[in-house]
């Protein structure tokens, strides 16, 4: 007999929610930003089409977790198959999944669901606001059901017990959404009486952080 899954729905504890166009971000991909001919924002994990406009790009990797003190077989798992766990407040399916991870000796990061941005982006990624939500790779499984996880992350490459160093530690959990690009601080002109000329939007694999 299969075991239910458990989670836990955010509709109900936050409303009026707005409605976005944002991908499932990918283990080591590029997410692109841009603005349509209509005005519209997307977000995708392949490259904008030419006549896209104001267009960002943001890198998703393992980077934030360290992989150089981990025993080779853990630190290959992280690097192919990084491990994010999306999570709630007062959520004991998210408690349950979070525990089941650090048992495991899985370095994963988390991801807190807290506000309405967090609940679109959350919900474009899994198709619904549910969590928790396990994304491995660039696999996915919501709600949590032990069972399931334990297979997804076996497949991943991940041991079956606990390999991480004593003292090791997680990143700090964050929000879910990404945070907004920085726009760089143009330097003040000397000549006052030149006027400022405005730069075209960018386009194409532009870093995160420049000017639109």
């Amino acid at each position: 007999m299969k075991h239910a899954k458990h989670y836990v729905s955010l509709a109900s504890r936050l409303a009026l929610l707005g409605a976005g166009l944002l991908l499932a971000a990918g283990a080591q991909a590029q997410l692109y930003k841009w603005v349509g001919p209509d005005g519209k924002v997307t977000y995708s994990d392949t490259p904008p089409p030419p006549s896209a406009k104001r267009v960002e790009t943001k890198a998703f990797s393992s980077d934030d977790i360290n992989t150089g003190d981990l025993p080779y077989e853990l630190a290959e798992a992280v690097r192919a198959n990084p491990v994010t766990l999306y999570t709630g407040k007062n959520c004991a399916p998210c408690d349950d999944g979070r525990k089941m991870l650090q048992e495991r000796g899985i370095p994963f990061r988390e991801k807190t669901v807290s506000s309405n941005d967090d609940v679109d982006y959350l919900r474009k990624i899994a198709g619904d606001n549910n969590v928790p939500l396990l994304l491995v790779g660039r696999r996915k499984e919501s709600g949590f059901q032990r069972g399931t996880w334990n297979t997804l992350l076996s497949s991943a490459g991940y041991p079956d017990s606990s390999r991480l160093p004593k003292g090791w530690r997680a990143p700090s959990a964050e929000a879910a959404a990404p945070k907004p690009a920085v726009p760089e601080k143009k330097e003040d002109a000397r000549n006052d009486a030149a006027p400022a000329r405005e730069l075209p939007p960018a386009t194409g694999n532009a870093p995160p952080g420049f000017r639109f």
